[in-house]
């Protein structure tokens, strides 16, 4: 009866293990990093010097139509602060 009393402990076998470094696995770990980057990197699609062109256009009318938009609205904002201040002066 006092076997079954007495708590079991775990055998150093069964206690996880520590992770401990190994330029093996390591150098493993970088192989594999670079075989998977190349993997992605032949799956990139690169853009035609066509849709370059067009992206690169649509990029800089869009900044002129932005720019004259804020310049108008500074201009406007301007004239109508202006005119507050001239009322009350």
């Amino acid at each position: 009866m006092a076997d079954n009393d007495v708590k079991t402990t775990k055998n150093d076998s069964e206690q996880p293990k520590k992770s401990r470094f190994s330029f093996k696995k390591l150098g493993k770990n970088i192989a594999k990093f670079f075989r998977e980057y190349k993997s992605e990197f032949k799956k990139i699609v690169w853009p035609t010097p066509k849709q370059i062109l067009n992206n690169t256009v649509v990029t800089l009318v869009l900044c002129l139509v932005v720019g004259v938009f804020i310049w108008l609205l500074d201009l406007g904002l301007g004239y109508g602060i202006q005119f507050i201040y001239n009322l009350g002066a």
